[in-house]
């Protein structure tokens, strides 16, 4: 069963609302002691249902996960969808750990922290309070694509003591890619799992191509259980991602 009501971020957006997805799986009956993992999404709109993304097309999530009955809880907010140049920002600097600057939109604020703190501060607690969940880091994931991606990398690097697997596709570090690499190399973490892909029509070259490499080098050297793949065929949108749900999901549970 998909959950969907609206909520206020007010440290991002002040009183606007947006939406908080939770899917339950449908064979969950209340009361029962059974408990899921969790699986927490960046850019919730573009998840679950066509009729609420972007540009129409979703990663299909709620098709999948019901149609392959797979034991987890799904959860996930709306971005921000402000103009990047506007007072509140907009989804880039939602979901940016550091500010950049971008030739189409110029200065970007990074404040991917303070949607991590809100991400573990206030919604992780509510959706362990209202939905059957094992709460622990060891069943606790996280994953999103682009800038989400990126989110996701971030968040394991640093809010491991709530995260121990992700699920970065597509992860948009080009804007940052100094920063990235020295938080990886910063970072102490604890045995975490990570599924981390392109797509290969992504790529627009070799130094795209060496980008890749070098960010799975680095994960690697943090003893990261990475899995890693440049997608045949892939592109940078929704369709795409929702092709590589099989490969995630082994990925998210395998040896749990």
């Amino acid at each position: 069963m998909l959950y969907k009501w609206n909520i206020t971020i007010p440290q991002l957006t002040e009183d606007w609302q947006r939406k908080a997805y939770v899917y339950v799986p449908d064979w969950y009956e209340e009361g029962s002691a059974e408990r899921f993992p969790v699986l927490y999404m960046f850019d919730g709109h573009n998840v679950f249902l066509d009729e609420d993304a972007t540009y129409g097309k979703s990663w299909g999530m709620l098709e999948f996960l019901e149609e392959n009955r797979v034991p987890l809880i799904v959860a996930a907010a709306e971005c921000n969808s402000f103009p990047e140049d506007s007072r509140l920002g907009g989804r880039l600097s939602e979901y940016s750990p550091f500010s950049f600057e971008a030739e189409h939109w110029g200065k970007i604020k990074g404040r991917g922290k303070i949607t991590m703190d809100w991400m573990v501060g206030e919604f992780k607690p509510y959706v362990d309070e209202h939905f059957p969940t094992l709460p622990e880091r060891k069943y606790t994931f996280i994953g999103g694509s682009s800038m989400g991606g990126l989110m996701t990398i971030y968040a394991l690097m640093r809010y491991g003591k709530w995260f121990s697997r992700g699920a970065a596709l597509s992860p948009a570090i080009v804007f940052s890619k100094d920063q990235v690499f020295e938080m990886i190399r910063k970072a102490r973490i604890a045995k975490t799992h990570l599924y981390m892909d392109c797509g290969e029509k992504e790529l627009r070259g070799e130094e795209d191509r060496a980008l890749m490499i070098s960010l799975a080098d680095e994960l690697f050297k943090k003893k990261v259980m990475l899995t890693a793949r440049i997608v045949p065929g892939g592109k940078h949108n929704e369709a795409s991602w929702e092709k590589q749900l099989p490969f995630i999901m082994d990925a998210l549970f395998y040896g749990l």
